[in-house]
């Protein structure tokens, strides 16, 4: 199967594969908890932060969509202008009353992320439901890291999912901390890859 860097021609279907994957995500189904909802709010969401940072070069997708990658490389904002200032008035769109708690989610991944080396960020990977089980978003992340490691770069990433935990393991990631979101909210575990 061929991976692809994504344009902006590709963000409405991997915003797609993303709402899917993230569905059933303990914390991305707890931040958007309406099921009947959930899917279209996902796929908004998910495509202003693809839209923010498409430019970077680091979206990557499969041939069909099957699974795709949001990397931040380097030194670059997780998103760009005028996308940055939409996620809030979006958030108060899509949510209502609950928009100011998944605001303060934001607040506790920007506070938990290591800016002490530069790095490339994995803001989001995932896999469409109908595709999972067939290793394809793991050998999507492994092609996205033998391209980091051509540059000797560490990586970064936030779990939102322990059933993750031990996938991330298996490519060179290590947990180096844990966050609690606000509300009762599930755990995320921050994770490290030393460069290569």
């Amino acid at each position: 199967m061929t991976d692809r860097r994504c344009d902006a021609n590709d963000v409405p279907a991997v915003a797609r594969t993303m709402a899917g994957a993230f569905y059933s995500d303990p914390l991305w189904s707890w931040a958007f908890p309406d099921p009947s909802r959930r899917l279209a709010q996902h796929e908004a969401f998910w495509g202003l932060f693809l839209h923010g940072s498409i430019d970077h070069g680091w979206v990557w997708t499969t041939e069909d969509y099957e699974a795709a990658a949001l990397w931040i490389p380097p030194d670059l904002p997780e998103m760009t202008e005028p996308y940055a200032s939409r996620v809030e008035p979006l958030l108060e769109q899509l949510l209502g009353e609950r928009a100011g708690l998944v605001v303060e989610v934001f607040a506790c991944f920007e506070a938990a992320h290591s800016r002490t080396e530069p790095h490339y960020y994995l803001s989001l990977l995932g896999t469409h439901p109908d595709h999972r089980g067939r290793g394809l978003g793991m050998d999507l992340l492994r092609a996205n890291l033998d391209l980091i490691d051509t540059e000797n770069r560490p990586a970064y990433l936030e779990s939102t999912n322990p059933a993750n935990l031990d996938r991330y393991r298996s490519v060179g990631f290590e947990p180096i901390g844990q966050f609690e979101v606000p509300d009762d909210g599930p755990t995320v575990v921050s994770m490290w890859r030393t460069a290569r």
